[in-house]
């Protein structure tokens, strides 16, 4: 069973599942589901925890070993199982769809990882395990999600909400939850009434905001120049090189410049022929109403130029024309503007 870290909720006495599955890029969100189980199964005598992590030095065997085998000192344990890929290879599929068949009540085992995807949720190691499980998808907050959970993190530490002290929040943590909640806990520290006025709030928090390659191909589809913009300077701030930025901006183009040939031929889009599921579809919509072929045309010549310019150590300040690059799939007027790699 699917259910989302803001609907995973347990309580002392809540019946607990044989096994939990918590896999996502969003590492907060993971950290508060692990904590939930654990602080849950130690109040139901779970009071021995062993922690295996499947590298290359792993043996499946330790798992069978750790669920049949239990300490002299404990009745009950909780095995955490790490699968940093999401994938446990052949003999891991094997082990893990036998323990699934072999339910132990005084066993709890939660395997989490990285995000996986659907190729992942349709093995069968996964869907033996998930018929007695609770899985839990573990994202980025993006929007109104992102604002719900800082609201109620504010709410749980005492401090009273405000539309504009939230969104200030999400301005200089977005995509670090980590840093969002260790930003609320200082301000109950300083203002222990917890309320605080924006101008304190503004003083006190530090810019923490933290994005990946990812999020902003996904800003950029969505139109947003601005956060684009702002996404860009945090990209350079944390030393990412421009090749994967150009990478990923040429893989959009291709896929952009394929949809966009077959809606004017008209052509049904076919979303799983490119590879792109029904979470992001939105975005590439949304992009296709703006985008028209001469604005890919430009683009496509805008890339292939800031390419072989980049590849010759042309370029002083990449992340200059990246950024030109990317207003382009807004689309903002720049065509006319020269690329200068000699300044």
């Amino acid at each position: 069973m699917q259910v989302y870290p803001n609907r995973f909720s347990l309580q002392d006495d809540s019946p607990l599942k044989p096994f939990y599955l918590i896999f996502g890029d969003e590492p907060q969100q993971k950290l508060e589901c692990l904590e939930r189980i654990r602080k849950t199964a130690l109040q139901q005598g779970f009071d021995e925890r062993q922690s295996l992590v499947v590298d290359n030095q792993f043996s499946w065997d330790s798992l069978i070993e750790a669920t049949q085998t239990l300490s002299l000192f404990s009745n009950r344990q909780i095995i955490e199982l790490e699968l940093p890929t999401g994938k446990p290879g052949a003999e891991g599929s094997k082990v893990l769809s036998a323990i699934a068949q072999q339910v132990n009540p005084d066993v709890l085992l939660v395997i989490h990882g990285g995000k996986i995807g659907k190729d992942v949720q349709n093995t069968k190691w996964f869907k033996a395990v998930d018929k007695n499980a609770i899985y839990v998808p573990c994202y980025p907050l993006e929007g109104n999600a992102l604002h719900q959970w800082l609201n109620q993190q504010m709410q749980l530490l005492g401090m009273q909400t405000s539309p504009q002290i939230c969104q200030l929040l999400v301005d200089y943590c977005e995509g670090n939850l980590l840093a969002a909640k260790q930003e609320i806990q200082k301000l109950m520290l300083l203002y222990p009434n917890g309320d605080p006025t924006l101008e304190q709030v503004e003083q006190a928090v530090v810019d923490q905001s933290r994005f990946t390659v990812f999020h902003l191909i996904d800003v950029i589809l969505s139109g947003d120049g601005q956060k684009t913009v702002k996404m860009l300077y945090r990209l350079e701030s944390e030393g990412i090189e421009p090749n994967i930025i150009l990478w990923a901006l040429t893989r959009e183009w291709q896929t952009l410049n394929g949809l966009l040939f077959d809606k004017q031929q008209g052509k049904n889009i076919n979303w799983n022929q490119h590879r792109i599921w029904k979470n992001r579809q939105s975005l590439y919509q949304s992009a296709l109403q703006r985008l028209s072929l001469e604005n890919l045309q430009i683009i496509q010549t805008k890339l292939s130029e800031f390419d072989c310019a980049i590849k010759q150590s042309q370029i002083l300040r990449p992340y200059v024309e990246l950024c030109h690059l990317c207003l382009l799939f807004m689309p903002y007027p720049l065509d006319k503007l020269p690329l200068d790699y000699a300044v």
